[in-house]
């Protein structure tokens, strides 16, 4: 086979230009990247340029990994670390022939070293870089799975440790845990691919049969592996051990909590744990340690809603709500503002039940109503504490929301969330709860409602023409042809059509008028009445921006204001 260099072979079919090729030859002096990753990184071409460039000149393959199933016996036949310092991955196995899907076809000395090691005829294929690497965790991933199980039933004699029941910080990765006991390794399997795939949450439930472990990615549970029935409780008793629980209670629910390392990343596990008809069922919920403190433009906030946040966040004092439904994104907002009001001129505690993220420089305080330690009690035990400003992880009862409006009338800055459906529901809420209008009135400052929508994948995002009826139900009411846009589908995005999430809102700023009207009991259709001579923008009309900007769909948009209608 002829050498050939890919800036040649860019340059010959005018992809990029020579001057560009001498560009990135010289940042591969410095960065020791391969070719491709650096005209990608510097904008030159994108990745699905360089692919078809490749297909057309080399006469090589593209492969859909995301559509391919690959037979975890392969990964016996290519070591994992030739996988992963090479970027390839084994596909498929005919009699001599080895299929492997690489990003860079013409990395000759993979090719060379995967030959070596297999002693096979290799046939390259070109996947994106994104897939291979997925397509390495899955596949070395469910062959420690698979190898961990084996041992489990072969050594079934054996029983792990019984460690002290307290929260640890573990590394959890193959290398971390390969001499470790097979339960372990199976366990970090689990988690090291949740973190991976940005799980949110890990679901590890028992069936009739069998233990199916699913993971939340993007707001929606897919399944990814099975472990087999008679290995639930070992499972079971790993996570215990983990989250500090009780390992001889299996009658009762039970809550934990753990730290791990992945890949460098500290993650905080929260774990819950609930007796099921076919044993017991835990829930993980994965938070990112790394990722915790978020700017108000990461979480979606822009234009006018951006300046009515910060308006809000420049109040002395009063209240602010966040609310929704749950899994709406309301603490990530709330932990956002914390953030930018956390200085060393203020006293800022929180009230949270659970602390989902340790914040320096703020007094966190964990709820356990077990030992009598209430939002309610703790808010009456913070007043005592000098506070600037308080946050109180959610108001659910009377005598929560009674104190918390009070201390926001007498001078301090009250940060809460409610669970409703819109800003306006808030209000009724807190009529509902015993709050009397006329401290509702002189406490709240204003109200942020929230939804999250799911983002267009940006590898396969097109523009399309709605039909009228799509139009008409999002209140889109401008004449002439107008493009929405939405996700084909592709290996990137695992032919979801859809990367990562953000968020929509509509914010309330209570001004004079409005405050009136809740003092005099209106009902809350008067109270839509003002809001509308206002600026005030619902739900609808943010979702609207964000499907006109291409940024999520239709179908998304109408998720969210189909959950609104009461």
């Amino acid at each position: 086979m002829e050498y050939l260099r890919l800036g040649d072979i860019l340059v010959h079919n005018g992809a990029i230009t020579q001057q560009q090729l001498d560009h990135a030859l010289e940042l591969q002096k410095t960065r020791h990247e391969r070719l491709g990753t650096i005209l990608i990184e510097e904008g030159i071409i994108n990745e699905q340029l360089l692919i078809e460039t490749l297909e057309t000149q080399l006469g090589i393959d593209f492969i859909d990994l995301s559509k391919v199933h690959i037979p975890v016996e392969l990964a016996a036949l290519v070591p994992k670390n030739i996988a992963q310092r090479n970027g390839v991955v084994p596909v498929r196995l005919n009699r001599d022939e080895l299929t492997i899907a690489m990003s860079d076809p013409l990395n000759f000395v993979a090719l060379e070293e995967v030959r070596t090691a297999t002693r096979k005829r290799v046939l390259p294929k070109i996947a994106t870089l994104a897939a291979v690497n997925k397509a390495i965790s899955t596949l070395y991933g469910n062959e420690g799975v698979a190898r961990a199980i084996e041992e489990m039933r072969s050594d079934s004699a054996s029983r792990e440790p019984v460690l002290p029941a307290r929260p640890r910080t573990e590394e959890v990765s193959e290398e971390a845990g390969q001499q470790s006991a097979p339960t372990v390794r199976l366990v970090n399997s689990i988690l090291e691919r949740a973190a991976l795939e940005r799980a949110s949450d890990v679901h590890i439930e028992p069936r009739a049969e069998e233990v199916v472990v699913r993971m939340r990615v993007d707001g929606k549970l897919r399944t990814v592996l099975t472990v087999p029935d008679d290995l639930k409780r070992t499972v079971v008793s790993r996570l215990k051990i983990m989250g500090g629980m009780d390992i001889a209670e299996s009658r009762v629910p039970q809550d934990g909590r753990a730290n791990v390392l992945v890949k460098g990343h500290s993650i905080d596990l929260r774990m819950s744990t609930i007796p099921a008809m076919y044993g017991e069922k835990v829930v993980i919920r994965l938070l990112d340690k790394s990722a915790q403190l978020m700017s108000a433009q990461a979480i979606g906030l822009e234009g006018e809603n951006l300046d009515k946040y910060n308006r809000l966040l420049a109040c002395a004092h009063g209240m602010v709500l966040i609310v929704g439904p749950t899994g709406s994104g309301k603490s990530s907002t709330m932990y956002t503002m914390i953030r930018s009001l956390n200085t060393d001129e203020v006293n800022l505690v929180t009230l949270e039940n659970p602390v989902e993220y340790d914040i320096e420089g703020v007094t966190q305080v964990q709820i356990n109503e077990k030992t009598g330690m209430t939002f309610a009690n703790g808010l009456r035990a913070v007043l005592r504490q000098d506070p600037d400003i308080i946050a109180v992880g959610e108001i659910r009862d009377s005598e929560t929301a009674e104190i918390a409006v009070r201390s926001a009338i007498t001078g301090h800055l009250v940060l809460s969330t409610v669970h409703t459906g819109d800003a306006l529901s808030a209000i009724d809420r807190l009529v509902d709860i015993g709050v009397a209008p006329y401290l509702i009135s002189d406490a709240l400052n204003g109200i942020i409602s929230q939804r999250l929508v799911r983002r267009i994948c940006p590898h396969c995002k097109e523009a399309y023409i709605p039909s009228p009826e799509v139009r008409e139900m999002l209140g889109y009411q401008k004449s002439g042809p107008v493009h929405f846009y939405r996700g084909k589908g592709c290996p990137q995005c695992y032919h979801t059509g859809y990367i990562g999430r953000t968020a929509v809102f509509e914010i309330l700023i209570l001004d004079k008028e409005f405050k009136h009207a809740i003092v005099e009991g209106k009902h809350v259709a008067h109270l839509e009445k003002c809001i509308r001579n206002g600026t005030f923008k619902p739900l609808a009309e943010d979702c609207l921006r964000l499907v006109l900007a291409g940024v999520t769909s239709a179908e998304e948009a109408l998720g969210v204001l189909n959950s609104t209608i009461q």
